[in-house]
């Protein structure tokens, strides 16, 4: 995961716009909301990334933790929510070192294509550790072995003609094919899972687990899984 970690923490091109970003992180938002079910809740999102929209997030709960591995980005976060007491921004290490059974919702959305299947495992981990007994975690933006590049091209292409940057879009596809971010995909890979392997993955580490009905964000080619403690 860490070479991923620094090309985030660089000065990358996976936006192909500022209203791509933008949108990208309102919807995400706004998913992650359908997710809180109480405006007394803890919530932690693993991985956030630039969380632009993690405000909105933190008016539907009581408690925000922005879970951030790239000290970069890390750093912009708790610059752009210095001002929210209701956001606290955390790294990994931290949130390793939080109390048992403190958080009511774990969301950690497109995260898992950038970990080794052992990350993965020691993520679970510590999230079910984290859990509250009633609380939830959600597992977004799983990409499927039998779903190629094509999908997500064509994913990217409809949320721009739905939301008025097609040319961009297009434009950033051909700035991505020659993008460190290509060549990075192309020597490292990303992690895939079917809907069956990812169950027993979950299942594995002691949760009790579904697929949701739709995915976290705007590509509908990839998967969500709903999970609490399975019970003992």
């Amino acid at each position: 995961m860490d070479e991923w970690i620094d090309y985030y923490d660089s000065t990358h091109t996976i936006y192909v716009s500022k209203l791509h970003r933008d949108l990208h992180f309102q919807i995400i938002a706004r998913d992650i909301i359908g997710y809180i079910s109480s405006p007394d809740a803890v919530v932690l999102d693993y991985a956030c990334g630039e969380a632009l929209s993690a405000g909105q997030v933190a008016d539907a709960c009581a408690r925000l933790y922005l879970a951030e591995p790239a000290p970069g980005v890390r750093g912009r976060l708790i610059a752009r929510f210095a001002a929210n007491t209701k956001i606290q921004v955390r790294s990994l290490d931290d949130v390793r070192e939080m109390a048992e059974g403190s958080v009511d919702l774990v969301v950690m959305n497109s995260v898992a294509q950038y970990m080794t299947p052992d990350e993965l495992d020691a993520a679970f981990a510590v999230i079910r550790r984290l859990l509250k007994p009633s609380g939830r975690f959600v597992l977004g933006d799983i990409l499927r072995p039998e779903v190629g590049m094509a999908r997500d091209v064509a994913a990217l292409l409809g949320f721009g003609a739905r939301h008025g940057f097609l040319k961009d879009a297009l434009l950033g596809l051909i700035s991505t094919a020659l993008s460190d971010y290509r060549q990075l995909r192309t020597r490292i890979g990303l992690q895939r899972y079917g809907e069956e392997e990812m169950l027993k993955k979950l299942a594995a580490a002691g949760f009790a687990v579904s697929r949701a009905p739709r995915n976290i964000g705007h590509n509908p080619w990839r998967m969500t899984f709903v999970a609490h403690h399975a019970p003992t």
